[in-house]
């Protein structure tokens, strides 16, 4: 039992005789227990916490001490400095009594456990010394699990706020600033919420940020794209199927549902629901379970909807193409998330930010923008929004070597034809080794479909110009590491 580990213990005891019982209790396993201070009053017990922080693994105390700190009081008091403290009380106060409420008063404080100091018949040892030893080990094992566990309570926390970095909205326009006092605001609420905006303004991101503000920041955060999943496979994407539940169905599958448990699902384009699943998710939002294909018996789940669209909900329930019922239920709380020509005193902070991330990625410098390049972005209408001014930028930095200038921009933006040696250049790779041609082939293929997207209003309208099937549309633009 605990092979090898020294239990440091602080004894709070102000009688002299009850401080050799507790002495000669532990004397057996001397090697293993260690009191390492004795003190006789609350209040230096506290101080000496204070002082020598992670110094003890067990405190056992007498109910009763002089000092005035003393019981219920003190051991709220020790439990503040350091939660994970295991506390052991000893008094004289239950002695052939059981008082139900006094346990649970000392338990509510935080107490681990407590015993009866003595009968009558005991002078030299704890009453019930058995049960005394082994409630040390097991506070000891309790305080190694607590610590372990807020070990990782504040690795999780680390790893959200690196998260939480990365995916930071960026920009200091009042537009955005209160975009951000939104997403803190609705971060505390569990309630559903709507964000709207156009195609690539960021509605993700602005989903992201409230999950990993909230309090299920340490829960899952599944995003699921409404219009790239075939109708017919909706339902057993969103709440899954038990083995056997149909032909080719020979293992069980957890649905979306299933998996945000306890935290967020992200419902995107979900103006892109067919009418059966529209009608499914309604009935999870009023009852909080789920049925899944293949079970009799419906499953609890917990799950916050967040849901984005850049289509006018209202309008698409007064064509009866959206259920009204379900609109109300998504509508508690609505972010309009602003096109970027709303804000575009935020545009040179992006090129600064987007090129940055992109010359570390490609391993070169960073080129220099020329004024009149800076103010023919500014003034660009940017209809794909912050989406489309990173395609740009990266297309810039592909075309261009140490300055981008305005007719650089002219060109990315497709407004001026390229001149033949520019063509040659861009299809060369502007005077660099020549590549194969199937990294070039994934290159043009790439940027085409950044192209399509660009003047898509969704991903299954993009998917429908290429002739591509959502699904198919998808799975490339994941091989391409397009977002």
């Amino acid at each position: 039992m605990l092979e090898g580990t020294i239990i440091q213990v602080l004894l709070i005891e102000d009688e002299d005789y009850d401080v050799r019982r507790v002495m000669n209790t532990i004397e057996p396993f001397r090697d293993r227990i260690v009191v390492r201070d004795v003190v006789a009053d609350g209040n230096r017990a506290l101080a000496l916490l204070r002082e020598q922080p992670d110094s003890y693994d067990v405190v056992i105390m007498d109910f009763q001490i002089a000092g005035g700190l003393m019981g219920e009081e003190l051991i709220r008091g020790i439990k503040a400095l350091d939660s994970t403290l295991q506390i052991i009380v000893i008094t004289k106060m239950t002695i052939n009594i059981t008082d139900f409420n006094f346990a649970n008063r000392l338990i509510g404080a935080g107490a681990f456990w407590y015993g009866t100091k003595y009968p009558v018949d005991i002078e030299d040892y704890i009453y019930q010394p058995t049960d005394f030893l082994l409630s040390i080990f097991n506070a000891y094992q309790k305080k190694e699990l607590e610590t372990e566990r807020r070990r990782s309570t504040r690795k999780f926390a680390r790893t959200i706020d690196r998260l939480l970095e990365q995916k930071q909205l960026l920009g200091t326009s009042p537009a955005i600033q209160d975009l951000l006092r939104q997403i803190r605001k609705i971060a505390e609420t569990s309630a559903n919420v709507l964000i709207t905006g156009l195609s690539g303004t960021g509605k993700e991101l602005v989903a992201q940020n409230i999950h990993y503000l909230s309090q299920r920041k340490f829960e899952n955060f599944v995003p699921i794209n409404c219009g790239s999943i075939p109708a017919e496979l909706m339902e057993s994407e969103l709440f899954g199927y038990e083995k056997g539940a149909f032909t080719g169905a020979s293992t069980k599958k957890r649905g979306l549902f299933e998996v945000a448990n306890h935290g967020t699902l992200f419902l995107d384009e979900v103006g892109e629901l067919p009418p059966p699943a529209q009608v499914k998710l309604l009935r999870v939002l009023q009852e909080g379970e789920i049925e899944k294909i293949g079970r009799t018996d419906k499953i609890k789940v917990d799950v916050r909807i967040i849901a984005a669209t850049n289509k006018d909900l209202g309008a698409e329930v007064s064509t009866k193409r959206f259920r009204e019922d379900l609109f109300y239920r998504l509508n508690v709380v609505r972010i309009d998330v602003p096109a970027l020509r709303d804000h575009r005193e935020d545009i040179p902070g992006y090129i600064d930010h987007f090129l940055a991330v992109f010359c570390e990625e490609a391993n070169r410098p960073i080129p220099e923008v020329e004024p009149a390049a800076l103010k023919t972005i500014v003034a660009c209408e940017w209809p794909g929004n912050v989406r489309e001014l990173k395609n740009v930028l990266q297309r810039l930095l592909f075309a261009s070597d140490a300055r981008i200038t305005a007719a650089d921009v002219e060109i990315a933006l497709g407004r001026r034809a390229r001149k033949p040696e520019e063509e040659f250049a861009l299809r060369l790779g502007n005077g660099e080794a020549i590549v194969p041609w199937r990294q070039m082939e994934r290159t043009l293929r790439e940027k085409y479909f950044r192209f399509v997207r660009m003047r898509s209003a969704s991903d299954a309208e993009a998917a429908k110009k290429l002739g591509l099937a959502p699904p198919n549309y998808h799975r490339m633009c994941k091989e391409l590491g397009i977002k």
